[in-house]
């Protein structure tokens, strides 16, 4: 199976009626990886334009934005972001040696990117609205294979990587980590962190792994 071809009947995700609340201005970091709402990552941060954009975020304890680059690369010019990406809120950071910063984040609200503009330094800034997340849903019974499978996935990494609380019984949650952790192309995952619907996520994602005869 193709994978991306699963995309093509699914739904583009739609953004919430805009209103000021919902907007943000954002510096953005994009990356080579996507970062989920509610998932960890850790960041080696070394260029200028992020070491100055990190220290203003802790001091200020705002978030930064991440998105998936679409085209570019991650050191160097500015790349080219997606337009959805995800909130990031520095939980931690370190610098082990001179000009190197390693950052614990983790993954907030999703938005998508209204217009964006370059600094001086190479930031980019991003005016963004926020995407409201759908209600907690359960797991349809139709793709309830994949919760064995997730639980020892969970086990395996252990809370500092997944970290608690777990909640298997929302379809949000079940279809951000499992994205997170399945070995496929960072497009895909960004496919899959634009879907508005969670159990069109939970579908996505059956199909895919029990063709690979990893859930039932």
């Amino acid at each position: 199976m193709n994978w991306l071809n699963v995309f093509r009947k699914a739904a583009p995700a739609k953004s919430s009626r805009p209103d000021d609340t919902q907007r943000l201005d954002l510096p953005l970091f994009p990356l080579g990886s996507v970062l989920f709402p509610g998932g960890i990552m850790s960041l080696k941060v070394f260029e200028r334009r992020y070491l100055d954009m990190a220290a203003r975020c802790m001091k200020a304890q705002l978030p930064f934005g991440v998105c998936l680059i679409a085209s570019g690369k991650e050191v160097g010019a500015p790349a080219v972001p997606h337009a959805i990406g995800t909130l990031a809120h520095i939980d931690s950071g370190d610098m082990p040696q001179l000009g190197l910063l390693v950052l614990d984040i983790r993954g907030g609200h999703r938005f998508r990117i209204i217009s964006q503009s370059t600094q001086p330094d190479g930031l980019l800034r991003a005016q963004v609205m926020l995407l409201d997340e759908p209600a907690p849903q359960g797991i349809p019974h139709a793709q309830q294979g994949l919760l064995p499978l997730l639980r020892k996935i969970a086990s395996d990494l252990g809370p500092e990587k997944m970290p608690m609380p777990h909640a298997f019984d929302d379809a949000s949650w079940v279809g951000y980590r499992l994205t997170e952790v399945i070995p496929v192309q960072a497009l895909a995952k960004q496919k899959l962190l634009e879907l508005e619907d969670p159990v069109s996520r939970l579908e996505i994602l059956h199909t895919y792994l029990s063709q690979r005869k990893l859930v039932t």
